[in-house]
């Protein structure tokens, strides 16, 4: 079986780029032979785009995320449409809203995330979601803004009435490492992942982060993703 992982931030598993392109080359060995790589600021999308230019298997997504609001960086807008013209460089994010960690303020955070909707638009690209604890905010906002391409709602902790909303627009729910965890939050989020169709869901590493069992005590890496596969497919039977 061939895998995708549809989110992992190699630029923060390791610093040096030869240990990020043995990341990459370890993934493909268990194949995991096509990785999207998740930059949240443009500083870090430069360098892990340099590193990773010879690694023909592995996309960009480029943008701001929820973390970034108080500091964007200067003309961060034209630095991603400039991004978004680079080979491989495939979406705009990840962007979103994170109530739970409380960057900047919410309003801060809806405006920077409707500027790179409307940007994703503009480029003729999808975007990359990030919620946490925004949850209503954030489909409020795509279903007025979500761009003709789409988007991807990543490493999802939502219910399936949630996903019942959300899967009305042209979207995509991606699953990581969460999945596998036992606390009071995975039976809804198990009920999402028995009935939401096939052709909508993705998986994910999310690495470094969200290790799953039996690894939850190590750093993440894209070659762990088919643990996250064979635990959705043996709950779906």
């Amino acid at each position: 079986m061939r895998y995708f992982d549809s989110h992992a931030h190699i630029g923060l598993i390791h610093d040096d780029p030869i240990e990020q392109l043995f990341a990459v080359k370890e993934a493909k060995l268990a194949n995991v032979d096509t990785i999207i790589s998740i930059n949240g600021n443009i500083a870090s999308f430069e360098e892990v785009y340099a590193n990773l230019k010879s690694a023909d298997n592995v996309y960009h997504v480029v943008g701001v995320s929820p973390s970034e609001v108080l500091n964007p960086g200067t003309d961060w807008e034209e630095k991603i449409i400039r991004a978004t013209q680079l080979e491989r460089v495939v979406a705009i994010g990840e962007t979103g809203l994170d109530y739970y960690r409380k960057f900047g303020n919410k309003d801060a955070q809806i405006e920077l995330f409707i500027q790179q909707l409307e940007l994703a638009e503009k480029c003729k690209l999808p975007v990359v979601i990030h919620n946490r604890n925004a949850g209503k905010d954030v489909l409020e906002i795509l279903r007025d803004k979500i761009p003709s391409r789409g988007a991807v709602l990543h490493c999802y902790s939502e219910d399936w009435e949630y996903a019942q909303q959300a899967l009305k627009l042209p979207l995509y729910i991606s699953f990581a490492g969460n999945i596998t965890y036992k606390n009071k939050n995975s039976r809804a989020l198990l009920d999402t992942a028995q009935q939401i169709p096939l052709d909508r869901m993705l998986v994910e590493s999310e690495s470094p982060f969200m290790s799953p069992e039996p690894l939850r005590d190590q750093r993440n890496r894209p070659v762990n993703l088919p643990h996250i596969v064979s635990f959705i497919a043996e709950l779906r039977e």
